[in-house]
Order: structure tokens, then sequence, then C-alpha cells
């Protein structure tokens, strides 16, 4: 690993360079900010939903009917 201060190299497991003294730090190529985190979980949700009402439309053959006297609230007008 080459040190970003002076350029010497030093072993990969080093955490200090063996020349200046610095600490060997690996900075993040990438660091995902609060838009990144929002923008995911809206797409995730959108998909839950879409799946939902995929699979609520699919399986409405085989869901079961309820006889009108055991729910008489679902029925009123």
């Amino acid at each position: 690993m080459k040190c970003q201060n002076c350029g010497t190299e030093n072993k990969q497991e080093a955490k200090f360079c063996k020349k200046c003294g610095k600490p060997l730090v690996v900075t993040p190529v990438w660091k995902p900010t609060l838009i990144w985190h929002l923008k995911v979980l809206g797409i995730i949700y959108l998909c839950l939903i879409l799946l939902f009402f995929l699979l609520n439309h699919l399986l409405k053959p085989y869901m079961r009917k309820l006889p009108q006297e055991i729910t008489p609230w679902l029925y009123q007008k």
C-alpha cells in the first residue's frame, strides 16, 4: 500500500507509514447520501405495492367467499 502523503510503499497490513508515520487510511470510493437512501426505499416500497396488487389480482379467483349471514357489515348499503 502506498502512502498518500510521501509515496512510500508499505505492507498491506500496515496501519502507519514507515517513513513519515502518517496513518494509512483507505478512503471510501463512494458514500451513500440521504437522497440515495430515500430513492432506494421509494423503489422498494413501489415494487412491494405493485407486487401486492399483482398477487391480489392473480389470486382473486382462489379467495374464499364469506356468506352474507356471517359478515352483514360488509354488505350494508
